[in-house]
């Protein structure tokens, strides 16, 4: 039998994205979730970051894996770095981690993570993608007040952040668990063009024929908001990735979907068209 991709978060943003695009490819592959929610054309199984006694059987058959972080643990690396040692030593030789672009290896949270890998792993990749468009059009707080107040609150001010789509962030995925040579390393992923979030209300308004409008809150202001619902400490880290986005530290585009996908990552506009008809139909 053909060794596997193990896709952790097979049922979220990218990791379900990333499981259609491999079984679809005819590549095998187990599907890791908590309650093992079965997958098409996967083998689900049970994974929990947070119960080592669901490592062995997650990693049963399989070369390589695609690593979702614990959601809102701030410091994943904890529980990360257990499971990698125990996926190394059971043949595990190509590890793709999902990270964020606002972290660079070595930094907090994901960052410790990244700094691992080439010490652990043969072949691998850390995905740095910017902001997801899918946060203005899912289920994120953004895309909540979007459509119940037309209004998307930010500390980002004037800022600008080059949006980019999920399902890019997936194909630069699959390209990296299965590129014959190098998985690529250190991958910044972006959309095509940096706007700031007024020019995304615009596109938005445009797009959806419903005003919506970017309201400008100050850092401490976010900080509050997110700490009703929040714990404080994860609160002001939101809120300083906000503030970060206002000095210009997100104001920036790669080649990195194009160059390795061979076609260019999708514009907000046509996401949003896009998730329009998804909608309508």
């Amino acid at each position: 039998m053909t060794a596997a991709t193990l896709v952790i978060g097979a049922t979220g943003t990218t990791g379900g994205r990333v499981a259609r695009l491999l079984t679809a490819r005819g590549e095998r592959v187990r599907a890791a979730s908590r309650r093992a929610v079965p997958v098409a054309g996967a083998e689900s199984v049970r994974f929990d970051w947070y119960d080592p006694g669901t490592f062995d059987e997650a990693l049963t058959g399989v070369d390589r894996v695609y690593l979702v972080p614990p959601v809102g643990d701030p410091e994943p690396a904890a529980v990360m770095l257990p499971f990698l040692e125990r996926a190394r030593a059971c043949g595990v030789g190509r590890a793709v981690l999902l990270g964020s672009s606002a972290i660079p290896s070595g930094g907090p949270a994901v960052g410790q993570v990244q700094q691992a890998l080439p010490g652990l792993f043969g072949t691998w990749a850390a995905l740095r993608p910017s902001w997801f468009m899918q946060n203005l059009t899912g289920d994120h707080e953004h895309a909540r007040s979007i459509r119940e107040q037309g209004t998307v609150l930010t500390a980002t001010g004037e800022g600008r952040v080059a949006f980019v789509d999920a399902d890019d962030i997936a194909a630069v995925a699959v390209h990296a668990l299965t590129a014959d040579r190098d998985a690529g390393g250190d991958l910044v992923i972006t959309g095509p063009q940096a706007l700031s979030y007024d020019d995304a209300a615009a596109v938005l308004s445009e797009v959806t024929g419903r005003p919506v409008t970017h309201r400008r809150l100050t850092h401490e202001q976010l900080r509050d908001r997110l700490a009703q619902t929040l714990p404080p400490e994860f609160a002001a880290v939101l809120a300083g990735l906000d503030r970060a986005i206002a000095e210009g530290a997100e104001d920036r585009v790669t080649d990195t979907v194009e160059r390795l996908t061979g076609r260019p990552p999708r514009s907000l506009r046509a996401h949003v068209e896009r998730a329009m008809t998804a909608v309508d139909g």
